[in-house]
């Protein structure tokens, strides 16, 4: 099957289901039964004077946090609704941080994106700041009894900081048996937010490099993802259920697209949510964290070949030590970044 006609044949699918995505739409409106319109906010940073803000406009699907021991077809539901995502296309939103306000229009997916210029106070020490999400359209009137609001956090990186943290997630902060496919949808996609695991010493670990040498240095720490961004709700909850450090989670948009699900490249991916917050922090040492089950340690090479000086340390949890191939291709690695 080559690159030319899965391309194609997902142009064909995407079209059909954007008409079946409008079907369903018109049909809802006019049998009265559209889900109410919901904010997913995501956490955002940035550094004084400039702060972006995301998030996504969905119908709400009524996805709860499961109790851990919670029946294997509860949480096959919540999945369905967490992937089954109803869009709300041109939805207009104000990010409100302190007194500087700004709007963001949704795309084609829903996702919004907000850059606000505003600085914390000199006296402040704080990493993270609320961020007030309001949706000015589309406006039901009489029909919605209550505005749509939602809060957001922006993490706040200031020059008192000795180092940031990336951090891989999955087989790096929690077992997820990624290069296991069946191991892995048992534990990622049929458990929730309370049945996942974090490695021992995980939590304390993070929590010691955002504090630093005094403790209290607000080191910021990003996570980034290969999984989609329908699974962001999880992986927040898991991090704050566990007492993880929290940090802006950079995950990427699966759609279910013949294309996007042969041809994604996680080393693509990666780079493209990392490489922003080196340019952002141009002044920031990092440390890089992954695991040896896939491409963590070409993708961390990579960036210390392009920000030279930049990386402080590469962490590597190693999740085939009886990988002989791997074993060799991790010795280069290592023995190249180290040249």
């Amino acid at each position: 099957m080559n690159e030319e006609w899965i391309r194609a044949f997902s142009d064909f699918t995407g079209t059909i289901n954007d008409w079946i995505d409008n079907v369903r739409g018109y049909l809802a409106a006019a049998l009265g039964i559209e889900d109410p319109i919901k904010i997913l906010p995501y956490r955002g940073y940035g550094s004084p004077g400039s702060i972006t803000v995301k998030g996504r406009v969905l119908k709400d699907e009524g996805v709860k946090l499961r109790e851990e021991n919670a029946p294997l077809w509860e949480n096959l539901w919540n999945m369905f609704k967490r992937f089954a995502t109803d869009e709300v296309e041109g939805a207009r939103i104000q990010a409100e941080l302190g007194d500087v306000s700004q709007e963001a229009v949704t795309d084609k997916e829903g996702f919004f994106e907000a850059e606000l210029r505003w600085s914390p106070g000199p006296d402040s020490t704080h990493l993270w700041f609320p961020v007030k999400l309001n949706l000015l359209h589309p406006d039901k009137g009489d029909m919605e009894e209550d505005p749509v609001i939602n809060q957001s956090e922006v993490m706040v990186v200031r020059e008192t900081a000795s180092f940031g943290v990336i951090s891989d997630i999955d087989d790096t902060i929690v077992h997820t048996a990624a290069t296991d496919l069946l191991k892995m949808i048992q534990i990622a996609y049929l458990g929730n937010a309370r049945s996942r695991r974090p490695f021992p010493g995980v939590a304390e670990f993070y929590r010691a490099l955002q504090g630093g040498k005094s403790t209290a240095d607000n080191n910021p720490i990003f996570y980034v993802s290969s999984s989609a961004w329908n699974m962001y709700d999880v992986f927040e909850a898991f991090m704050d259920l566990n007492h993880i450090p929290k940090g802006p989670i950079l995950l990427r948009d699966a759609e279910l697209a013949l294309d996007n699900l042969l041809l994604f490249e996680h080393e693509t991916h990666k780079l493209q949510m990392i490489q922003p917050i080196f340019e952002r922090f141009p002044n920031l040492p990092f440390l890089l964290i992954g695991d040896s089950g896939q491409k963590d340690a070409e993708i961390y090479r990579q960036l210390a070949k392009q920000y030279p000086g930049r990386i402080w340390a590469i962490l590597i949890r190693d999740v085939l030590p009886n990988d002989a191939e791997r074993q060799q291709q991790l010795a280069s690695i290592q023995a190249d970044v180290e040249a």
